[in-house]
C-alpha cells in the first residue's frame, strides 16, 4: 500500500478531504488500494447483502467509514457493521463488531496483517477479508485467522451468514 510519505498533524487530515479517502497511521497519509471494478463490484455486493438484511440482523452498514482505531491511527474498512444503535458521530471512536477488507491487486499481506491487528487491537469482534481475483475469504477474530472452507462468512452474536457465492455471483 503505498504512503505519501507526507508527514500531517492529524487536525490537517481530519480537515482534509481525500478522494478516495485516505488512512492516516502515526503521522503519515495511507493511500488505499482501490478504484478497480472486481473491488468495486465485490465491496457493493457485501454491503447490499449486509444492508438487505439489516433490519432482521440488528446492524448498521458503513461502507468506507473513518474509525480511530487508536490515538494517532484511522482506518477506513471497505465495509464496517455496528450492532445495535446507529452511532451519531462522524468518525467512529468506538469498535465496529464487523471490518471487511476488499483483497486489491497490489495489497501486501504484511499491511493487511497490520491493518487487521488495529481493528482487532480496538476491539473490532470480527474482521473479514475477501479477494475478488482468487474468490477467497479468511475470517479473522482474537483467536486467528480461518480461511473460509464451506462457503459462508459468518460471525456470531448476532449471527450474520453471508454465502461468498451470493456475494462473488454479483461480481
Amino acid at each position: 500500500m503505498p504512503q505519501t510519505g507526507a508527514l500531517m498533524s492529524m487536525n490537517d487530515y481530519l480537515s482534509t478531504t481525500f478522494r478516495p479517502d485516505c488512512e492516516y497511521v502515526d503521522g503519515v497519509i495511507v493511500e488505499r488500494n482501490l478504484g478497480e471494478k472486481d473491488h468495486s463490484m465485490l465491496q457493493m455486493a457485501i454491503s447490499a447483502a449486509l444492508f438487505n438484511r439489516r433490519q432482521e440482523w440488528g446492524i448498521h452498514v458503513f461502507p468506507e467509514q473513518r474509525v480511530q482505531v487508536k490515538a494517532r491511527r484511522f482506518r477506513v474498512p471497505d465495509v464496517c457493521v455496528v450492532v445495535g444503535q446507529e452511532p451519531q458521530e462522524q468518525i467512529f471512536t468506538q469498535p465496529p463488531f464487523l471490518c471487511i477488507e476488499i483483497l486489491s491487486k497490489d495489497d501486501r499481506m504484511s499491511e493487511m496483517q497490520e491493518r487487521i491487528d488495529d481493528y482487532l487491537g480496538f476491539g473490532v469482534a470480527y474482521v473479514w477479508l475477501v479477494d475478488p481475483r482468487t474468490k477467497r475469504a479468511w475470517v479473522c477474530t482474537a483467536g486467528g485467522m480461518q480461511e473460509v472452507k464451506d462457503s459462508v462468512l459468518r460471525t456470531a452474536n448476532p449471527g450474520i451468514e453471508v454465502p461468498l457465492g451470493e456475494v462473488f455471483g454479483r461480481v
